[in-house]
């Protein structure tokens, strides 16, 4: 056994355990170690050696040297940063998705180090347009479909909805806000994005259906125009706990996203002299590249269906895709380097390989930016975006 590391900080130990949601039982377990040992650790009566803190730093997600510091980093709660989700729906954040959102944090300190502060890109939506949650949707809607250049009739021709998601993506990065993905092993998460002054992002689970991706892409937009942090879950029940300016916000988002993809004026020629069946709600879903829920929500706020069907058959559509989701994910795990390449998005990947090609970054530092821990992989997710053209 190796050396102990008596100068751990036991109270730092506790501290990474308890902001990565993680019980004493559940690391224990993957210590294949009683749950005493772990408790000693954290009173300071026993101490972890070299490796058993580096194993504790993986699974807290962590950098090894924190262990060390005299008192616990100062970092804003969950429930401070995100105030348009309940206490009681933050609290049920899981260990993945908290590391979600801490990841998503160094992406940004990556973005303004690899870009010198300074966002890239010729167009900045989130400080051209100034939102607020009283504005007009229609108008809004408008002139933000103006503004990323897109117009209804070319978001009609597309052919499906995975090219829907690639054109959306590419129009709000090009309009200043990176998107990135990962699979979220919380599979009611569709998203979150966090605001800065020169690098809000956004962040997609790349496990739901590509429309509902879609939708979250709209929502988080909304959220960052109004300069407010955002988690979005795909039963959002939730609103009706949320009070004042913070539940406002919730349906302000939603409806805005809705009127986006899915104008209202065009919504009411459509179902004119339609009588409104699953079919017909599945051929507008179809033909705007937008969910089903979309459209759903449309009928309920043009009173065409009782809040009680919206409910019934949302949660019927999200318990069948539910199965859908968890049959795919048996089948196939997927390829690495093409997983990579959807999450981190072709923006930001060219951004990091043009500073390596440019001699600014060695290897190493791009494995870090990409989050990788091999350097070969680094040459193997090179080699195939080159095989794929993106470079």
């Amino acid at each position: 056994m190796g050396e102990k590391l008596t100068g751990v900080n036991p109270k730092i130990i506790q501290w990474a355990r308890e902001r990565a949601r993680y019980s004493l039982e559940s690391v224990a377990v993957k210590f294949k170690k009683d749950v005493s040992v772990i408790e000693k650790w954290e009173s300071g009566e026993d101490f972890p050696t070299y490796s058993q803190l580096e194993k504790l730093a993986e699974i807290y997600k962590r950098p090894l040297a924190l262990f060390f510091f005299p008192e616990p980093p100062l970092e804003a709660e969950e429930k401070q940063e995100f105030r348009t989700l309940p206490d009681f729906e933050i609290e049920n954040l899981a260990a993945d998705t908290i590391y979600a959102l801490r990841q998503a944090k160094a992406m940004q300190l990556s973005l303004s180090e690899i870009n010198n502060d300074i966002n890239p890109s010729t167009k900045k939506i989130f400080q051209d347009i100034s939102v607020s949650s009283s504005d007009d949707l229609r108008k809004l809607a408008e002139q933000i479909r103006n503004y990323l250049n897109v117009t209804l009739e070319e978001q009609l021709t597309w052919n499906d909805r995975e090219t829907a998601l690639k054109k959306w993506r590419s129009a709000v990065e090009e309009a200043g806000i990176f998107i990135f993905k990962r699979s979220f092993k919380q599979r009611e998460i569709s998203g979150f994005c966090l605001i800065d002054i020169e690098f809000p992002i956004i962040y997609l689970n790349n496990s739901t259906e590509k429309s509902r991706q879609i939708f979250t892409i709209f929502h988080e937009l909304a959220h960052i125009l109004l300069q407010t942090n955002g988690i979005t879950k795909s039963d959002d029940r939730y609103i009706n706990s949320l009070q004042g300016e913070n539940k406002y916000i919730e349906i302000f988002c939603n409806k805005f996203a809705a009127e986006f993809l899915l104008p209202n004026h065009v919504f009411s020629e459509i179902i004119r002299e339609t009588i409104v069946n699953d079919k017909i709600i599945s051929k507008i879903s179809s033909d705007y590249k937008v969910s089903r829920e979309v459209v759903l929500r449309k009928l309920l706020d043009n009173n065409l269906i009782s809040q009680k069907e919206y409910t019934l058959k949302v949660s019927e559509w999200y318990s069948e895709q539910v199965v859908k989701s968890q049959d795919k994910n048996k089948k196939s795990g997927g390829d690495y380097y093409a997983n990579q390449a959807t999450y981190l998005g072709e923006n930001y990947l060219k951004l990091v390989f043009n500073k390596y090609y440019q001699g600014q970054y060695d290897i190493e530092r791009v494995a870090d930016y990409l989050n990788i821990k091999k350097v070969a992989m680094v040459e193997q997710l090179e080699q195939y975006l080159l095989d794929k053209g993106l470079f």
